[in-house]
């Protein structure tokens, strides 16, 4: 099962439009076909960021967002880097797929370093149906 971390705008996105790639790749995770990694630090994030007043996320989906989370996810606490980051803020979602081995999704691709392991959501979701499409040969 693929490994991935998402990054607060993938699960703000996703609880605002349920018909967008945000939504798609959380649909992944609530049914298993992606295995969700976080950290304290990132679930504080959603948390807050779930809140914020101006998104107008009722009570309900915000808690049903984190249960879910914290349900189907797997908290680990990832040891910080010391590369620099534009916002301090993303180092953690950085770090926490890092130390998973988990593929970081983020609608601010341009927040992070060039790295193999960051996608957007729709890069992700190419790159998944491409690999369904060209499994890699096993011995």
């Amino acid at each position: 099962m693929m490994r991935v971390v998402i990054d607060t705008n993938i699960l703000v996105s996703s609880t605002l439009s349920p018909k967008g790639n945000p939504s798609r790749i959380m649909t992944l995770i609530s049914f298993e076909e992606l295995q969700l990694f976080y950290c304290t630090k990132i679930l504080d994030e959603y948390k807050k960021v779930l809140a914020y007043e101006r998104l107008n996320i009722p009570a309900q989906a915000q808690k049903n967002a984190i249960e879910g989370i914290v349900m189907l996810g797997i908290l680990i606490e990832p040891v910080a880097s010391t590369i620099p980051f534009p916002d301090e803020t993303d180092r953690i979602f950085y770090d926490t797929a890092r130390a998973s081995g988990s593929t970081l999704i983020t609608g601010n691709i341009k927040h992070y370093p060039a790295e193999p392991f960051i996608f957007t959501p729709t890069g992700f979701l190419e790159k998944l149906e491409n690999d369904k499409r060209h499994p890699p040969f096993l011995c």
